[in-house]
């Protein structure tokens, strides 16, 4: 390839190496090092003057160096008078911060995506962003280019039986990307999702606090009129009843009415049980429930975490719970809409809160949020005795990822576990718990992450996809101006 200078950052040299492999060059030299208080050094060792330049640089554990060092290899080129500058990200750093979590948060990846366009960058190719409309946050073309096509085509060659596999989505968010995939290979698709269990308190009421029940036993209730009977004659108002007799007064009364108008019978709500049975629509059936405990699913007969005070603050007052780390309880909604004067929770707010129905990522990830002793999960979809593909975009921690395996296998049956992710962050001791979680078989993320070899090495049930074939594809085709439109509808 002439004209074309492909440069590497230090974040993931072994991609960029594999990348240059298949285009058939070599990187260009470039020296990258820090100076001794900490700042970034970067010199370009060619001539970039009237070059197409890409610059190669993913996330990395050191994410703020791989930031500023991708941004002063972009302002270098472009004092070298660059033709045009491509930053090619497989991993797009701060992707999770592309909407507020809280009313004085920040939109980081908007941030990250304006500093690109200031240092000088003109295209930017990248690989699943975590959510797809951050392509507005740019100045500049974007391609968003998906690993879907290689986790299909490996799901082919790899995994036994998998014509009778179940798709799962560990969250509400991630549904639009599992029912992708489950119509790429044409298999049933399912859901897990978690909701906050609200614990219930005692909440202590003053003598001037009226409830809606009670309301309801102080005003007597409209007596029933029939329009077709003389309601005098029902009543009783034009037979003088006798001295004495009051009781037999009423004796009558009652009977007339009952007469007039047969009694209805209390209506009874049916239990769950008895509307799973009895209900048309056999897919009701598929919807099983369980309790998540500190991340982990347990029996239903499991003890319920107990909420007693601080140690430190040794709060007792009736109507507040506390948890051991000190965080109030969460009330009953009707208690808090008539007598509750605590403030919110940080960003639980009912006029643009920061927590969306559709949370496309962990919910662990969210450091706004406090800790919760027990939760509800829910999984709909048929996967007894079936292999189910649990797929997100990415695997950080691994609360929910656990969660939703114990949930399939314990619950639901499955047989068999995979969890597949594009990009595997894997943050502190994640790889450590998914690996030592029996529900989970086989862990297949790709390679736009860097992974140390130490724990590659020593995790047995990880598998890595490559993918820079694609990568490599993408910028042949952007370096003489074919499409790139096929890139994203691959043949497998």
């Amino acid at each position: 390839m002439r004209g074309v200078q492909i440069f590497s950052g230090t974040s993931h040299p072994a991609l960029a190496e594999t990348i240059c492999e298949r285009l058939g060059t070599q990187p260009a030299r470039a020296d990258l090092g820090k100076f001794s208080n900490g700042e970034t050094s970067v010199n370009i060792g060619v001539s970039v003057r009237n070059q197409d330049v890409y610059i190669l640089q993913s996330g990395s554990e050191k994410i703020n160096d791989s930031v500023m060092e991708l941004l002063i290899m972009i302002s270098a080129c472009k004092g070298g008078s660059a033709k045009s500058i491509t930053a090619v990200i497989p991993y797009f750093p701060y992707s999770r911060q592309s909407k507020k979590k809280s009313h004085r948060g920040a939109i980081t990846a908007r941030m990250f995506a304006n500093l690109l366009s200031v240092a000088g960058v003109d295209h930017v190719i990248t690989l699943d962003l975590h959510a797809s409309q951050m392509q507005g946050f740019f100045g500049k073309p974007v391609d968003n280019l998906f690993a879907e096509p290689f986790i299909a085509r490996w799901i082919r060659m790899n995994v036994p039986g998998w014509k009778e596999a179940v798709v799962v989505s560990k969250n509400a968010g991630g549904t639009k990307r599992v029912t992708s995939l489950a119509d790429t290979l044409k298999l049933n698709f399912g859901i897990v999702t978690t909701d906050r269990r609200r614990p219930k308190m005692s909440v202590t009421m003053s003598d001037s606090t009226v409830f809606f029940d009670s309301i309801d036993e102080m005003t007597p209730a409209p007596k029933y009129q029939d329009p077709f009977v003389d309601q005098d004659l029902v009543s009783g108002q034009n037979t003088p009843a006798p001295s004495g007799s009051q009781s037999e007064s009423d004796d009558k009364s009652t009977a007339a009415i009952d007469y007039l108008r047969p009694e209805t019978p209390p209506a009874r709500r049916p239990s769950e049980l008895e509307a799973a049975n009895e209900t048309t629509d056999v897919r009701v059936r598929d919807v099983i429930t369980g309790r998540l405990v500190q991340g982990h699913l347990v029996d239903d007969d499991y003890p319920t975490p107990t909420q007693t005070s601080g140690t430190q603050s040794g709060d007792t007052t009736p109507g507040k719970t506390s948890n051991p780390d000190g965080v109030d309880g969460i009330s009953d909604p009707m208690a808090d809409s008539l007598i509750s004067t605590q403030p919110s929770l940080p960003g639980d707010h009912a006029l643009g809160g920061s927590f969306d129905a559709a949370e496309s990522s962990d919910d662990e990830a969210s450091v706004a949020r406090i800790k919760e002793h027990e939760k509800t999960i829910t999984l709909v979809g048929d996967v007894r005795d079936r292999t189910v593909f649990i797929v997100d975009d990415m695997i950080d921690k691994a609360g929910s990822w656990i969660a939703a395996a114990e949930t399939v296998v314990r619950k639901g049956g499955a047989k068999k576990v995979y969890c597949i992710a594009t990009h595997g962050l894997f943050g502190t001791e994640s790889l450590e718990q998914m690996e030592a979680c029996k529900a989970i078989d086989h862990i297949v993320v790709t390679n736009t992450f860097p992974l140390p070899p130490h724990l590659m090495q020593k995790s047995k049930k990880l598998i890595i996809i490559d993918i820079s074939s694609l990568v490599a594809e993408s910028i042949r085709r952007h370096h003489y101006g074919e499409s790139v439109s096929a890139l994203f509808h691959l043949n497998e």
